[in-house]
């Protein structure tokens, strides 16, 4: 008779079938009740629906919603397909939303659908799927995006409500400005007689600057016969922001979150001293802070590192070959890597305290830390050496948070603006604050970002005169949450208030 963990093992095996035909649900039918019954049961599958169900991880805490984030597309798009057939869209202010890269879980998703109830289906963590009675916009203006049936951007331009405008100004014009002529919106403006809306676009494109779409807009609705009276739906205009001919709508946001944010945080910190003239008194307060740092950053990533082992590391006093706790442990390999990254980080300190430009130094340095923080799981076996190549090569997702890392390309097209925009900065804490919080809301490697874009945000410390600043795991729930507001709300200030608190007032 086979034993329990035998029994376990052939249901996951069950659930691992379905995994690799790239199924985020299951339902039902989809498995006997035993196999589904016992991974319920071990906290391998949790109902989201009745009779729908995605997988999760049985060290999952109560409450825990990162299986739910990262299944949420996925499983609406299952969900409405079994409900709807092919007869469903989402909405056209999340289409935009989608199409600019803003892939953020929303508390209720808006799907048009002819057989909708408009009544919402209550989901996990407070979300929800609302199905609107309306009709499909037409064929031609409907795609695909990650299974996901979406307005196309054109078509969606023109059916978003005005608010759209107002309540996510980066995403319509990051859109906007990869438009490269009014061809695709003119058709649709002039066939459905669109007058207002033609009015709304022209002033929408004036407002970043693309004269010659809206004077085209404006030029052909009259030459058809039409009264348009421009109309800007944004409510302000980015002064000083030049919009360039970028294909990617990653690119822009990137360009228009710290456009926007900076704003939000000049005048929040404490001023800084002068930079310091003694560099060599300056990285010995940095080798005095070692343990401490590399304890709580260590600590709010969930390693089980104690200040003895971080010192056993530093001090030479670890010995993979002979101490097998050494060689196999996580945590010792993780510590072991923290202190090789932050030797390399070191060397990035010294250079921007010689006044190389901040920006600079971390866009060619960041890879060197970043390849010294995970070389020791290499070594142990621990991760494959794949992982030192650089970028991610695949989706990754943030535990617990509603935003989701933008995908594969759009990291290699953003990371550079990203840079260029930390080299270009003047001002310091614009510097400190983004560095870190646009590091990690791109999020270019599969693992060690927030231990990273913290290191990044030290060498913006440097560059500016702070000393050398840790964020305890005390913290951890603000700090995090500060993130989140920062990511999913486009609120930087909870962010920027934390950072300067804890200059104010250092742990040490």
């Amino acid at each position: 008779m086979a034993s329990p963990a035998e029994k376990l093992a052939k249901s996951l095996e069950a659930l691992e079938a379905f995994q690799r035909e790239g199924r985020t649900c299951i339902r039902s039918r989809d498995m006997s009740r035993t196999d589904r019954e016992r991974l319920v049961r071990n906290g391998f599958l949790r109902e989201v629906l009745q009779g729908w169900y995605i997988a999760t991880r049985p060290d999952e805490a109560v409450g825990e919603s990162t299986a739910w984030y990262a299944s949420f597309w996925g499983f609406c798009a299952e969900y409405l397909n079994e409900r709807f057939d092919t007869a469903w869209c989402l909405s056209a202010d999340q289409s935009l939303l989608l199409h600019a890269g803003n892939w953020t879980v929303p508390r209720q998703l808006l799907v048009r659908a002819p057989a909708g109830r408009n009544n919402p289906t209550p989901l996990l963590h407070g979300t929800a799927l609302l199905g609107t009675r309306q009709t499909l916009p037409p064929v031609a203006d409907q795609t695909v995006l990650d299974g996901l049936t979406v307005y196309t951007v054109e078509a969606a331009l023109i059916a978003a409500a005005p608010g759209f405008f107002i309540n996510n100004p980066n995403e319509a014009r990051a859109l906007l400005a990869v438009q490269r002529d009014a061809t695709g919106l003119l058709s649709r403006l002039l066939a459905g007689n669109h007058t207002a809306i033609a009015g709304r676009l022209a002033g929408a494109f004036r407002n970043i600057g693309a004269t010659r779409i809206a004077d085209d807009i404006l030029a052909t609705m009259r030459a058809a016969g039409h009264d348009v009276r421009e109309n800007d739906p944004f409510d302000h205009r980015l002064e000083g922001y030049v919009f360039s001919r970028e294909p990617s709508p990653y690119v822009h946001r990137i360009k228009l979150m710290w456009e926007r944010m900076r704003r939000d945080i000049i005048g929040k910190f404490p001023a800084p001293s002068a930079k310091p003239n003694d560099i060599d008194a300056y990285l010995k307060a940095v080798d005095d802070i070692y343990v401490t740092d590399a304890y709580h950053s260590l600590s709010i990533e969930g390693y089980r590192v104690t200040r003895e082992l971080i010192e056993r590391v530093r001090d030479g006093n670890w010995n993979p070959e002979a101490n097998e706790a050494d060689r196999n442990h996580r945590d010792a390999m993780a510590a072991r890597g923290y202190f090789q990254c932050f030797g390399e980080v070191k060397k990035s300190v010294a250079r921007v305290l010689k006044n190389e430009n901040a920006g600079d130094v971390a866009d060619a340095d960041h890879g060197n830390w970043y390849r010294a923080l995970f070389a020791p799981s290499v070594e142990a076996g621990i991760i494959g050496a794949a992982q030192l190549a650089g970028y991610r090569s695949g989706q990754v997702y943030i535990r617990g948070s509603q935003h989701r890392p933008l995908n594969v390309d759009a990291v290699r097209d953003t990371m550079p603006a990203f840079f260029d925009l930390l080299r270009d900065e003047p001002d310091p804490a614009v510097r400190i604050v983004l560095g870190h919080f646009i590091f990690v809301y791109i999020h270019p490697y599969m693992d060690g970002n927030g231990r990273t874009g913290r290191f990044l945000m030290n060498v913006m410390m440097a560059a500016a005169g702070y000393p050398w600043t840790v964020i305890p795991v005390d913290q951890r729930d603000r700090y995090m949450a500060s993130l989140e507001a920062a990511s999913v709300d486009q609120n930087i200030v909870p962010f920027t208030e934390f950072l300067a608190d804890q200059i104010r007032k250092p742990t040490t």
